[in-house]
């Protein structure tokens, strides 16, 4: 199965929660840090290195998402 990771830019996140609706892995959640202008940004949950992840790449986060802050990678 492919394998891919996705990079949220928290400073453009205003956590509105559509990825973590959109993500068929559950890979997301809503961080307990502010970014810097006052959103609880997403966060991915799995590391970009570990071979444990169930991300595939899909990129629905990445579409979904109003404010164009993920990147997704696939290996």
């Amino acid at each position: 199965m492919k394998k891919g990771f996705i990079r949220i830019n928290r400073d453009l996140c205003k956590g509105c929660g559509l990825c973590i609706a959109a993500c068929p892995k559950g890979g997301i959640r809503i961080s307990d840090k502010l970014n810097i202008r006052g959103y609880y940004p997403a966060e991915y949950i799995e590391k970009e290195k570990s071979k444990k992840r169930k991300c595939t790449g899909c990129a629905l986060c990445a579409i979904i998402c109003p404010d164009i802050a993920i990147e997704v990678f696939r290996d």
